[in-house]
């Protein structure tokens, strides 16, 4: 039976920052020639974002697709006996189709669009990937390595499950060379967590790799790093002249950059830092190789190796976007996806059945690991409006109280005016959003749900106000105060309710907070909300204008409807050309809720009400259908259910007030005001809401959310 000690657990975490660090760091110049990065920047060792005027955490497929696709093993229960097909259904769980995720280039061109599309035409994985049915060229491209990292650190001292896994997983896209390539590096990663030489591992895990030319390609690599050491330049000229991008077909094969991440591993030594400035700088596929690299080097060289330069870990700040149709699970950190990793190890490790899978929520924020401060840091709009309008103050220090000799959580510092405000986001931030990745998010946090604050506070009291930040209907950054709480030394508990604010997206929670002397300090251990808001309405026409249809109330809407817009008259149009056209708001701490809204039918195969979903083929569902049938459905990994039906006749272009709800086991529906179906079912405890519409148009007037 696994034991996840205290070690394992700061080297998940260690691995999941590691692997995002990397990602951010070869992310600005990713797709540039090797001289273009020489010239620009000679050594890529720092975050270059600011150079070229862009965000540093964006979405991206390499973080969204490692994060999202590890999503597999809660879905199915955690299998132990994980086949490709499970993974196949998450892709098409939670992929956005032209939006999410992958590199949309085109069938035949992008390897990962081309299965998603294999695997839309009903080709199972393995076979969705295969070189039988896509090609050697298209199979062993670079992607079946860049998307294993969780699966792997969930396996810690088990190389030999790991390859299993990797190898699933994998399979779903890739073939060849590129999934040997893939299992060897997953096996590496398994292993790292007690073995820190780089030699060993690759002497130890090469026994999974059976293709001789990558046999040879990975003896070669080891040859020439030893003869180049430490000039990594020489050496990457060599592997360029050997197995550059010029000696294979395809946009971006799996074998040059397989040879860099282990020319990186082994030119950096134990510096990490140095691992990820190669890598980076290299060219080539350079987030997706430096993120490799960063995982398995913050495995096997734990946290206290990321930490130099401190800039590297302080800026990231622990921030990730998970983008998928799970849109309430976007906005994330290296904590919450570590603690998915370790749960689903635990319950891999004790051999746990479907039966036992429930989640094991754990507070929004709880700060866990040394060092970990889950995106807070002083907040970019203290003392002003816009984004990075006011200082705050300079003087304050934010950390975590595990670096000083306290218990893990966030610990803030007052000095110089003793005063100072530290945020976190809770959804997207329109001023920091990337424009080659579609980024597409729920809030995580909503009015009329609670906030629950446990802090320690030292030395003095202070005054500690938690306040949101977030859009008006006008599009400016309003900021509104939860409640004022003055709080004496020792332990504190406290509690606010998210004020009312019209439906508007909360992208930002925080805390003000003033000391009664120079030094004051607040140790916070604990922040979390849960269950569904008190009340979420958006009602009526919304638009200010009827050129913005995507005003930023409606943007925290997730859509995998063709087309999706505020509406002229009403408050949303949904319009999909195929089945299955769903948009969600909300999260997996929605449970027990009501949802009341107007349908209004144009064309349309069928259309109606989403409850509790999880991702866009996880839910159930309320359909009108046919003009002539309403039905209660539950759909699980795309295939549906019929729980109730009852013949109904409707019209077009008539307005239905629909009244929907989800109370522990049971969906109640009302039309008109009349009860007219009901159906139970234990599947989905929880998560968002929306609406769905197949083939055809549907208009919705209003959408007025209660927690029941």
């Amino acid at each position: 039976m696994l034991t996840l000690t205290e070690d394992i657990r700061n080297r998940v975490y260690a691995g999941v920052l590691g692997k995002i660090i990397g990602v951010y760091m070869g992310r600005p110049v990713e797709g540039w020639s090797y001289k273009a990065i020489i010239d620009r920047f000679g050594e890529v060792d720092r975050y270059v974002n600011r150079d070229l005027g862009i965000p540093l955490i964006v979405a991206d497929d390499d973080i969204s697709g490692t994060f999202g696709f590890f999503r597999t093993m809660e879905d199915h229960g955690y299998p132990e006996n994980l086949v490709s097909s499970m993974v196949g259904d998450t892709w098409l769980d939670y992929i956005i189709e032209d939006k999410t995720i992958l590199w949309w280039g085109g069938l035949g061109r992008s390897t990962e669009h081309t299965a998603f599309l294999r695997l839309k035409e009903g080709i199972r994985a393995p076979q969705s990937g295969s070189i039988a049915l896509n090609g050697k060229t298209l199979a062993e491209q670079i992607g079946a390595q860049i998307f294993i990292d969780a699966f792997a650190m969930m396996c810690p001292n088990d190389p030999e499950r790991a390859a299993r896994y990797v190898r699933e997983v994998a399979k779903v896209s890739h073939d060849g060379m590129a999934v040997e390539a893939a299992v060897f590096l997953g096996a590496m990663e398994a292993d790292a967590f007690s073995q820190r030489d780089i030699n060993v591992l690759i002497d130890r895990n090469i026994r999974f790799v059976s293709d001789s030319f990558l046999l040879k390609m990975i003896e070669d690599i080891r040859s020439i790093c030893s003869r180049h050491a430490p000039a990594w330049r020489a050496a990457r000229a060599e592997i360029d002249e050997r197995y550059g991008y010029h000696k294979f077909n395809g946009p971006c094969h799996i074998i040059p950059n397989h040879a860099m991440v282990l020319a990186s591993l082994l030119l950096g030594g134990d510096d990490f830092h140095r691992s990820l400035t190669i890598a980076s700088s290299a060219a080539w596929d350079t987030d997706c190789n430096a993120g490799n690299v960063g995982c398995l080097n913050g495995i096997r060289l734990g946290l206290d190796a990321l930490n130099k330069p401190a800039e590297l870990r302080e800026a990231v700040a622990d921030r990730i976007l998970v983008v998928s149709s799970d849109g309430g699970s976007c906005v994330s950190d290296a904590v919450i996806e570590a603690d998915r990793i370790l749960r689903t190890a635990e319950r891999i490790g004790r051999g746990s059945s479907a039966a036992e899978s429930a989640d094991g929520k754990s507070p929004r924020f709880s700060f866990a690991f040394p060092g970990s401060v889950q995106g807070f840091m002083p907040c970019p709009y203290a003392g002003g409006t816009g984004h990075g309008a006011g200082r705050g103050n300079p003087d304050m220090r934010v950390s975590n109280g595990n670096t000083a000799g306290l218990q893990s959580g966030l610990r803030i510092i007052l000095n110089g005016t003793n005063t100072g405000s530290v945020s976190s986001p809770t959804s997207i931030d329109f001023d920091e959003l990337a424009r080659n990745f579609s980024t597409l998010a729920s809030p995580t946090l909503y009015e009329g749900q609670t906030v629950e604050l446990e802090l320690e506070v030292f030395r003095c009291p202070v005054q500690v106000a938690p306040y949101i930040l977030y859009y008006t209907a006008d599009q400016r950054v309003e900021r509104k105060i939860l409640g004022s709480h003055r709080l004496s030394p020792g332990r504190n508990v406290i509690q606010d309710a998210a004020p009312f604010i019209g439906g508007m997206p909360i992208f930002r929670f925080g805390l003000d907070c003033t000391g009664e002397s120079e030094g004051a300090e607040i140790l916070v251990t604990r922040i979390d909300w849960s269950n569904t808001p008190v009340l979420f309405a958006q009602r009526g026409m919304m638009m200010q204008s009827i050129w913005e249809t995507k005003p930023y109330w409606f943007r925290g809407w997730v859509s995998s409807a063709k087309q999706f817009a505020a509406d002229f008259t009403h408050t949303l149009c949904i319009s999909h050309t195929e089945q299955n056209g769903v948009v969600t708001i909300g999260t997996r701490d929605w449970s027990d809720y009501e949802v009341e809204t107007n349908l209004i039918f144009s064309l349309h195969q069928a259309g109606g009400l989403v409850l509790r979903s999880r991702g866009h083929r996880l839910y159930y569902g309320l359909l009108f259908s046919g003009g002539d049938t309403l039905s209660i459905i539950e759909c699980v990994h795309g295939k549906e259910t019929v729980l109730q039906s009852i013949p109904f006749a409707y019209r077009q272009d008539i307005p239905y007030k629909v009244i929907a709800r989800v109370k522990e086991n049971r969906i109640s529906v009302a039309v008109d005001g009349r009860p007219v179906l009901e159906a139970s079912s234990g599947r989905y405890r929880d998560g968002a809401a929306g609406f769905r519409v197949d083939r055809g148009t549907m208009i919705v007037r209003d959408f007025i959310l209660r927690r029941c």
